[in-house]
């Protein structure tokens, strides 16, 4: 999730990058540095292939969704689950064994006040009385929300396996002194990831990012209209790829439908 830099010094969220969303030549060379062998596994896999970035845990993606070598070395599959023209949700990689709960565990390195956001953000979840139930605990979490440092806000990936990705990466110095709500819908946007969600607007990035029509990647893998949703865009979705400084996104109708609908 971006939060962007606008009259109101918006900044890059999803991918959490601090986006102009324009090209310098740094932004070409960390480009360049991805061989094209990589950049096609990245699209077969219905993933943008532009300003990705290379990192620890594998590339970074469409901002703030990382990609390991073991998932692009896997073969491409699965559905996209389609709320309104600009909404899609990967549904290939999803949490199983359900009912299950899962437990998120925070860096101390992380500002003290972000463990009330954390809380806030796990108690959206918890109250759609899903067959996923969150709880925060101090250690042997299956996600661990640590210190991340970078060219974005935060970063996450999707689940492997049957279980959700362990790891949400937060740069709080990127972050700066945003509300508690904002770092909350940061943090419940990247938990989004780790149990397989996609970006709301993954068609058309420009929705709520700005700038030029961007399609973070290739529809080949299919897509599910939900019935009962709306076939228009949806401004207000937690899972939308950028998001404006102060803002507060919790669920809205659509995002409960689709939460429902897959756990």
């Amino acid at each position: 999730m971006k939060l962007i830099t606008q009259a109101l010094a918006l900044l890059c969220v999803m991918s959490l990058t601090i986006i102009s969303c324009s090209k310098d030549a740094k932004e070409t060379a960390q480009q360049d540095e991805i061989s094209p062998e990589t950049l096609t596994k990245i699209y077969n896999h219905g993933f943008g292939t532009s300003d990705v970035q290379r990192t620890e845990d594998g590339y970074l993606v469409e901002g703030d969704i990382i990609l390991t070598e073991e998932f692009l070395n896997g073969t491409p599959g699965g559905t996209l689950l389609r709320i309104a023209n600009n909404e899609q949700y990967r549904t290939n990689n999803l949490v199983t064994g359900l009912p299950r709960s899962i437990t998120v565990s925070i860096s101390s390195q992380l500002p003290a006040s972000y463990v009330a956001a954390l809380d806030e953000a796990l108690a959206r979840y918890n109250a759609q009385n899903l067959v996923l139930t969150f709880s925060r605990v101090s250690s042997g979490a299956a996600i661990n929300i640590i210190k991340g440092n970078g060219q974005f806000l935060a970063s996450a990936g999707f689940p492997s396996g049957g279980n959700p990705y362990g790891q949400v990466k937060v740069n709080s110095r990127a972050i700066g002194n945003q509300p508690q709500s904002t770092v909350a819908t940061i943090l419940a946007h990247e938990l989004g990831h780790c149990i397989g969600f996609r970006h709301t607007d993954y068609m058309d990035r420009s929705y709520s990012c700005g700038g030029a029509t961007a399609n973070e990647g290739a529809s080949t893998i299919g897509a599910v209209l939900i019935p009962g949703t709306p076939s228009g865009p949806d401004s207000g979705s937690w899972m939308l790829a950028c998001i404006g400084s102060g803002q507060n996104r919790p669920f809205n109708a659509n995002d409960r439908t689709a939460l429902g609908y897959l756990y």
